[in-house]
């Protein structure tokens, strides 16, 4: 039998096929030529992705889904489908480049030192590296047969927590300058009959509001524009369910964030042949970037894992990566805290601080944390509209220093942390009125301020100086600060850099790439001062940055009942220990239901300790210590959602840790209706079937009762089968349940 495939190349059909491969099993894809006679397997302990090069030496995607156990069998998977001819013969492409045969969207599209906008790129050579047991990068070698241009393909595989990082390399060899016009970090394809994109947007103190749609023809396009504080209408993390939308445990599933601090962009093409092409990276927009000869351009990275058992599988994945290899410390403890923002706001002195000290003390907490308004003196920061980049301790209400705070801290035996915010600068304010050179604004435009604030142009190396010397001036004279939570709240207005001249178009490329070389700075002198990264909220929460970072800031919308959504949202993508959670006084709930809320990842509190009535003090205190017993489980164990905010009355979700010994479950009402609650019994997760536990109610409220005692004892097997009922309704808003093996 023959077949012809892309109008181009026929081969003998030799293979018997005595099976069908089962649709649980692959996301196939389909084949622009005959069998490969190179196959490159890049595979995780459980799922593969299986690049080929065909007669042409062009490199496809042949496989992308559930590992095979023979990855020689790869290579048969495309001659399974018949959807049509591809006549470029390249869609498949695994870095698909623009002019040439290609007639869909390009992960790669530059303009040669002659004027030629063409490219091709054929394999040249593939090697793998392993690092070691688990880690180990394969890269792949393209080259343009005419013009001397080249592409790294890099492939860096976490085996045990499948878990993928994709980025390239494109070096210059031609005698004059080439033009980057797009340079995408990754380009994948795959094989469904639909698919299902859920993706989220927002704004300030709206943060990951999610959306779920199919995919249909054409292009869907995630981005973002605003150069700093990129996040705040659109993050870089997605997932595409395959076939149907992917449920909690159930569905095939594709989780992917751009690893980049700026303006990303992802798209998601349907192509003729309906399978999905999805190239990420940064946003090409604005920004051609020029390489001179010999010169290379490296992207971005592109995180991506895949299940084939549902969404909270590829949570999961996601989550022992991140602890292990990407956020600072992340199989390591945190720091709970008191900060003076909600309590104080810019009205403080030194007396009042130190009376927010001792309560700090009081309450139990680890660390008083001291925010905005401690700096500048010619035009002080009483308000956001002034003082903001002199950052010099204000004699007025600081007349001793940061260090008098510090020692304040020592004798209540609490640690000190504080506030900045080094990339951005008020009109209003000396370093503007000296260093005019120093913003980002355009020199024929009038301003136009984001928060009453301007960006600092990190492209300049002097600027770069200046960031790092505002943490470090802090570090030098005051050893003993515990704490940064570093701040950005501006986004990007009249783009324009006095430092690059006639290469504008690299601004917001050389920005990140300044913050960057900032936090490596940082983090080669001080190496394990742990730091939020706060964006007014969520607006910079990405993998790139949180490297140098202990945790982020998921949202100043700390009302509880928005929080349970919007943490819930993160949690996909985000482990616990990376989330911080402040008690305040935003909602009507009582201070049980905020306090449990917060307790779902790093707990703080942001509230007015002297003004608690004696019984909910009492309450806090306890919490304190109940949190510090379980925050082993929350930080590290497996995350299970059991029971979403969006399809019930009430939310449910689960940590378990690696011995599955010990599991903490948090229940919340989100609905006010009458006779809302947990109506049926909730199933559990991650627990060993043949393990026998208690279930307790933990972190009561003074004088409040239960009837889960933990004096019953349950197989893990009924507990994951028939479930269990919390008993949250009208009267029991938020309850937590220890679960725990009986010995």
């Amino acid at each position: 039998m023959k077949y012809t495939f892309a109008g181009r190349c026929t081969f003998a059909f030799l293979v018997k096929v005595t099976a069908v491969l089962s649709p649980l099993m692959s996301l196939c894809l389909i084949g622009a030529y005959a069998q490969s006679s190179t196959v490159i397997p890049i595979e995780t302990q459980h799922y593969g992705l299986a690049l080929g090069v065909d007669a042409d030496k062009r490199v496809g995607i042949l496989y992308f889904g559930t590992k095979l156990n023979n990855a020689s069998e790869y290579q048969y998977a495309p001659a399974m489908y018949r959807q049509g001819d591809d006549y470029s013969g390249i869609l498949n492409a695994a870095y698909t480049p623009s002019g040439s045969r290609n007639l869909v969207e390009p992960a790669i599209w530059v303009t040669h030192a002659d004027g030629n906008t063409s490219l091709d790129l054929q394999y040249v050579s593939h090697q793998v590296q392993k690092t070691d047991n688990n880690v180990s990068t394969t890269n792949i070698l393209l080259r343009d047969p005419v013009y001397a241009l080249e592409v790294m393909l890099y492939y860096k595989v976490y085996a045990q927590e499948n878990v993928i990082e994709q980025w390239s390399v494109i070096k210059n060899n031609e005698k004059g300058n080439v033009t980057l016009h797009k340079y995408a970090s990754a380009n994948l394809y795959m094989k469904a009959n639909s698919y299902w994109l859920k993706h989220y947007h927002g704004d300030w103190a709206k943060e990951m509001q999610p959306e779920e749609i199919r995919l249909t023809s054409g292009i869907k396009v995630l981005d973002t524009k605003l150069g700093t504080r990129a996040n705040l209408y659109q993050p870089p993390t997605f997932m595409v369910s395959l076939d149907k939308a992917a449920s909690e445990d159930e569905g095939r599933v594709l989780f992917g964030s751009v690893e980049w601090s700026g303006n990303f962009r992802v798209d998601l093409e349907v192509d003729p042949l309906n399978n999905l092409r999805i190239i990420a990276g940064i946003n090409p927009h604005a920004s051609a970037y020029t390489l001179g000869k010999g010169q290379e351009f490296t992207t971005p990275m592109f995180v991506y894992t895949y299940s084939d058992k549902g969404k909270g599988e590829a949570s999961r994945n996601m989550h022992r990566w991140a602890r292990k290899y990407k956020i600072m410390n992340g199989n390591g403890s945190r720091l709970t805290l008191l900060n003076n923002w909600e309590a104080t706001y810019f009205d403080f002195n030194e007396p009042k601080l130190a009376e927010l000290i001792k309560d700090t003390k009081k309450l139990g907490v680890d660390m008083f944390l001291l925010d905005d308004g401690w700096f500048a003196n010619k035009y002080p920061r009483n308000s956001d509209k002034a003082g903001l980049g002199d950052w010099q301790e204000n004699v007025q209400k600081l007349p001793h220093g940061i260090g008098y705070l510090v020692k304040e801290a020592q004798n209540n035996q609490v640690k000190f942390g504080i506030w900045v915010e080094p990339e951005m600068v008020n009109p209003k304010s000396e370093l503007y009125e000296k260093h005019p050179d120093w913003v980002i604004r355009e020199p024929q435009r009038p301003e136009h301020l984001y928060r009453n604030q301007l960006v600092l142009d990190l492209s300049n190396p002097k600027v770069q100086d200046f960031v790092f010397g505002v943490l470090d001036n802090i570090l030098t004279k005051n050893p003993d600060v515990a704490f940064f939570k570093w701040d950005c709240n501006a986004v990007i207005y009249n783009a324009h850099s006095a430092y690059l001249k006639d290469k504008q178009s690299h601004l917001y490329v050389e920005y990140v790439k300044g913050l960057y070389k900032v936090l490596q700075r940082f983090r080669a002198k001080y190496p394990d001062m742990p730091m939020m990264l706060c964006s007014g909220g969520g607006g910079r929460v990405d993998y790139a940055a949180l490297q140098y970072f202990t945790e982020f800031w998921l949202s100043d919308n700390t009302d509880p009942l928005e929080r349970i959504f919007i943490q819930w949202e993160y949690s996909y993508f985000f482990p616990a220990i990376s989330h911080d959670n402040h008690v305040t006084d935003w909602g009507k709930q009582p201070i049980k239901f905020r306090t449990d809320v917060a307790m779902m990842g790093k707990l703080g509190f942001d509230i007015v300790v002297s003004e608690l009535k004696p019984e909910d003090l009492k309450f806090c205190q306890n919490a304190v210590s109940t949190y510090k017993s379980i925050s082993e489980v929350v930080w590290h164990g497996d995350l299970y959602r059991l029971a979403s905010p969006q399809e019930n009355d009430f939310a449910s979700l689960m940590y378990v840790n690696e011995a599955k010994d010990r599991a903490v479950m948090f229940s919340y009402l989100v609905s006010n209706r009458y006779g809302d609650g947990s109506l049926s019994p909730v199933k559990l997760g991650g627990l060993h079937p043949d393990k026998k536990y208690t279930v307790k109610e933990i972190n009561l409220y003074p004088n409040t009762k239960t009837t889960i005692s933990g004096e019953t004892s349950y197989s893990g097997n009924y507990l994951m089968t028939i479930g269990f009922n919390p008993g949250v309704n009208a009267r029991r808003t938020s309850v937590i349940l220890e679960i725990t093996e009986v010995q």
